[in-house]
């Protein structure tokens, strides 16, 4: 695992139940800014090897966007996040700003960028 896959998990394992990030929100926090797509590809790739909430991260319009791989699709995110009490769509729709999380405390050191 590279130094920074390892960082975008402990990020979102930090991510309370019930509450989601954007993938970009991930990028910035961590210090990649214009990242998104590059936290979304960490995430895709290690879905099956790591325990993390990977439901919990969605695109910054609050749409589950992951088109489905060999581990987890849209359906089954919606329902884990359905799980958890957020409100879903039909349409893989969240109000974002209704479940966003954001950390109250300062980031980990760990966490800041390299």
């Amino acid at each position: 695992m590279t130094e920074l896959q390892k960082r975008v998990i402990d990020f979102v394992r930090t991510i309370p139940q019930g509450k989601v990030v954007s993938y970009g929100q991930v990028a910035v926090t961590l210090g990649i800014p214009r990242g998104a797509r590059q936290v979304g590809w960490i995430l895709r790739g290690l879905e099956g090897a790591v325990e993390h909430p990977w439901w919990r991260v969605i695109n910054n319009e609050g749409r589950i966007t992951i088109k489905g791989n060999k581990h987890h699709g849209p359906l089954e995110q919606r329902s884990r996040l359905v799980a958890e009490g957020i409100e879903v769509t039909d349409g893989f729709k969240i109000a974002i700003e209704k479940y966003r999380y954001r950390p109250k405390s300062s980031i980990s050191p760990q966490l800041l960028p390299m």
